[in-house]
């Protein structure tokens, strides 16, 4: 591969994914910061068959349940399963959760703020779609990198400060990350 098909191929890639990687520094950094998102709960009701939704936390367990209170043209890719929760995924969207205490199932609706669905994206409770992208992304993030750095480190004029750059970056992440 010669240095122009490299540098075309890392600037195109790094253009494909800036939406992602905007995502995840602007979900990454409110999270720090303390701006979480929120989700906003609706109560839908409560059926009674709590252990034998635990015993079957299937899909389509949960979807006869949520028939059971009216809910019955809502899609779901997957159950996501936290103790005595039931979860439907994604959280992206508007999503159901099912607390499961004793025989008792109480079911309530979940309305995620942006925020809280940048962080779900970034976390990755995505549609199942989302998943696969986001291990592409993974790839490129990858390939991106490597090559900008090979690029820097093969050119005579920047190999000096991509060096530099490099072993600084390393070293401030050794640092913190290991302290």
């Amino acid at each position: 591969m010669t240095r122009t098909v490299l540098i075309k191929l890392h600037l195109y890639l790094s253009a494909f994914f800036s939406a992602a990687i905007i995502l995840v520094a602007v979900s990454g950094g409110l999270y720090l910061t303390g701006i979480k998102g929120s989700v906003e709960q609706t109560p839908v009701g409560s059926t009674t068959s709590g252990q034998q939704l635990l015993a079957d936390p299937s899909q389509r367990a949960v979807e006869r349940a949520l028939v059971s209170l009216g809910v019955a043209d809502f899609e779901f890719d997957y159950v996501k399963q936290k103790g005595s929760q039931l979860i439907t995924r994604p959280t992206t969207r508007p999503f159901y959760t099912l607390d499961v205490r004793g025989d008792e199932v109480i079911v309530q609706h979940n309305q995620p703020s942006l925020q809280k669905r940048m962080i779900e994206l970034h976390m990755g409770h995505g549609p199942s779609a989302y998943k696969i992208y986001q291990q592409v992304f993974a790839a490129g993030m990858l390939f991106i990198i490597l090559s900008g750095v090979w690029l820097g480190l093969s050119s005579a004029h920047l190999r000096l400060r991509t060096a530099l750059a490099v072993g600084s970056g390393l070293l401030v992440f050794s640092v913190l990350a290991l302290a």
